[in-house]
């Protein structure tokens, strides 16, 4: 019993942990290009550093809100007194400074909670939680050309608001299955598929994208027609982007009191179980209320309709069903496809 007890607080250690590294990762701009000019180097600095925070800030707020929502706010205008405010620190990636010029590539944490703030103040929803992993499974017309696309994905984005890791393995198709992807999702530490299938051709890539899990395979819609492999790669992302915060954002609503039995046959599951409840930008007060060695009783509170949270617990791993006898049980949707 000690043993099991010390096994669950360690395990909500790493999920604490991870919560905030997850949120530095959303919070964190990078790759922000810089040249400026002035009467001295250290003015030349400052100048690049408060356009960097400027240029990071408009770029954190149209990742973290919907434009229908600054829309519907008015805007919301982005100074470098508001951008300094926000900010937590510069970080330099590269820099080249004298005689009174710093040209650089920059990148600026911001606070979350000066953010969230200033975005409550504003009344403009937000969601700064990030999607589920995703595998990203790259498809194209022939093999030269699915290599050149998985080099331009790239190994993984921890930063953006629906990250993932690229698939290694070949033999995947448009047509592959929950069944096809498991194994390497799996071994990822994925929670879910996302089927790439480039399309166009050089100067108008466009890339048809799916979303796989254990409910089936949904179709997010496609973007529109890119330049260059890279630009195709850094649309796919925006597009899960928005398609996760259409799906989670939050605009008032009753919160439903709940409570559920979580089902599991390791300390992983158990984590997996209580990190996709944590995570859920739906859910609030989450408890522990027992925990046994196969089994643990939590409640929580949610925002919107039970199907709305059965799927973004499924984009999670999770299973939750309503089963007779028992009320709501979670269940790893990813063991109950047969991988431990």
């Amino acid at each position: 019993m000690i043993r099991m007890l010390l096994a669950a607080a360690f395990a909500a250690l790493v999920l604490v942990s991870g919560a905030k590294a997850d949120t530095r990762d959303v919070y964190t701009i990078p790759d922000l290009a810089v040249d400026e000019t002035a009467g001295s180097l250290i003015e030349a600095r400052e100048r690049a550093m408060a356009a960097a925070r400027t240029a990071g800030l408009r770029l954190l707020l149209e990742k973290i809100t919907l434009a229908e929502d600054r829309a519907a706010a008015g805007g919301i205008p982005v100074t470098a007194a508001l951008a300094e405010r926000l900010s937590a620190a510069v970080d330099v990636q590269e820099e080249t400074a004298g005689a009174g010029r710093y040209k650089g590539v920059l990148r600026v944490v911001y606070n979350p909670l000066m953010v969230r703030a200033h975005l409550d103040g504003l009344r403009v929803p937000y969601v700064d939680t990030q999607a589920p992993l995703g595998l990203m499974v790259p498809l194209a017309s022939n093999y030269a050309l699915e290599d050149a696309w998985r080099m331009a994905l790239g190994e993984n984005n921890p930063g953006a608001l629906a990250p993932h890791v690229t698939a290694n393995s070949p033999g995947y198709s448009a047509f592959s299955t929950w069944n096809d992807l498991i194994p390497e999702v799996a071994s990822q530490r994925a929670k879910r598929g996302v089927l790439a299938e480039l399309m166009g051709r050089e100067g108008a890539w466009r890339v048809q994208v799916s979303v796989v899990t254990a409910a089936g395979t949904e179709s997010i819609g496609a973007t529109p027609p890119m330049p260059t492999l890279k630009d195709a790669a850094v649309a796919v992302s925006r597009l899960l982007g928005e398609n996760w915060k259409q799906a989670s954002v939050i605009r008032g609503g009753a919160k439903t009191q709940a409570s559920a039995t979580a089902r599991y046959t390791s300390l992983a599951e158990w984590n997996t179980l209580r990190g996709a409840l944590a995570r859920s930008p739906l859910v609030s007060d989450f408890k522990t209320n027992a925990v046994a060695r196969d089994g643990a009783l939590v409640s929580f509170a949610f925002v919107g309709d039970p199907q709305r949270l059965q799927g973004d617990l499924l984009q999670r791993g999770v299973a939750l069903n309503d089963e007779p006898d028992a009320g709501w049980v979670l269940r790893s949707a990813i063991s109950a496809s047969g991988i431990q």
